[in-house]
């Protein structure tokens, strides 16, 4: 399993005007009703539709529809992010709510968060038909460099880059077996 690494670079200076705030109260309730439901599991849907070469429109709720397609090299159009830059850009986003969640419920307030994401991956076997020899498909190495400003000690802000990253529904699929079933309909 490859090993997720995660730095964070840190100022407890607020120099700068906070992040648009969290409802603590709401991360209370949420929290309350977490814990009352330990075992709830909620089914998360999409529908993604080719349109065609390889850029593909992904419907989630009743929201625009989220773009993937492939850079040049890979035959795309390069009109937006391609599948394994989307999967990055989702555990980025994963660990930036986390992050800011916790550093709300611990009453410290961030000035700056951002995250920067690098992952190494062998596409050589182009979806199953270049390279077919034996090899590791997906990431072996995912790097992620938090760049996180509040009014918390360096110590108080590792522990919250820590428990963030331990607790991230995203990260914890990538580190994680799945099961899956892909089949046709």
């Amino acid at each position: 399993m490859a090993e997720t690494t995660i730095s964070a670079s840190v100022s407890s200076t607020l120099d700068q005007a906070p992040l648009r705030p969290i409802s603590h109260e709401g991360l209370v309730n949420l929290a309350e009703t977490a814990k009352a439901n330990p075992n709830v599991i909620k089914s998360l849907k999409v529908k993604t539709v080719c349109e065609g070469q390889f850029r593909n429109l992904t419907y989630v709720r009743d929201l625009e529809p989220h773009v993937i397609d492939e850079p040049p090299g890979l035959l795309g159009e390069d009109t937006a992010p391609n599948p394994s830059e989307a999967v990055l850009a989702c555990l980025g986003s994963c660990l930036s709510v986390g992050i800011h969640a916790n550093a709300t419920m611990r009453g410290i307030t961030l000035t700056k968060l951002e995250l920067e994401l690098e992952g190494d991956i062998n596409i050589t076997g182009v979806w199953g038909i270049g390279d077919l020899s034996e090899k590791r498909l997906g990431f072996t190495d995912i790097r992620v460099k938090v760049d996180l400003e509040g009014n918390a000690t360096r110590a108080e802000l590792d522990d919250l880059v820590a428990h963030s990253n331990t607790w991230s529904p995203v990260a914890n699929t990538l580190r994680l077996p799945v099961n899956m079933d892909v089949s046709l309909a």
